[in-house]
């Protein structure tokens, strides 16, 4: 497969072998390998009843690895760091999510791109305005930008 270029957002809550969640971000920009650029580490409410805050990036890399490839080794980084399954929005080592892809959409039983909620999180929409602004979604054609902007919009009180 030729290089292509992937959005991972990455995100920590809580302490593993490398220090703090920022430590544990760090650590993994550090494996994930071919990172082209990174965005600040910004620190988010969590999501769920986990009361542990988050420290979110997104980093831009290029690989050769088709996207099912990406993932496998994605959560073989996330099995070192000491994430196990489980329990949906515990406390978390690390967790890398592919988010896009220049390729455009995939659809595999373990994989959909782009991730089917990340329109909606400000928490990924962020670090990837700062990292890609004009990257399109595939689906809606609205640049990342675009999409950081609809999020923070205010809605109207019912």
């Amino acid at each position: 497969m030729p290089v292509t270029s992937y959005i991972v957002a990455l995100g920590s809550n809580r302490r593993g072998r490398h220090g703090g969640p920022r430590d544990e971000v760090r650590a993994a920009l550090a494996v994930i390998g071919g990172v082209q650029a990174v965005s600040r580490i910004h620190e988010t409410a969590p999501l769920g009843p986990s009361i542990r805050r988050f420290a979110n990036a997104v980093a831009a890399i290029e690989t050769d690895e088709a996207p099912d490839d990406l993932l496998r080794r994605l959560k073989g980084i996330e099995r070192a760091f000491g994430r196990r399954r489980g329990q949906r929005w515990a406390a978390r080592v690390v967790d890398l999510d592919i988010v896009l892809w220049s390729g455009g959409c995939w659809t595999s039983p373990t994989l959909t791109i782009p991730h089917r909620l990340y329109r909606a999180r400000r928490f990924v929409l962020a670090p990837l305005a700062e990292v890609a602004p004009r990257w399109r979604d595939p689906v809606t054609g609205r640049t990342a930008l675009t999409l950081l902007h609809a999020v923070d919009r205010r809605r109207p009180c019912a």
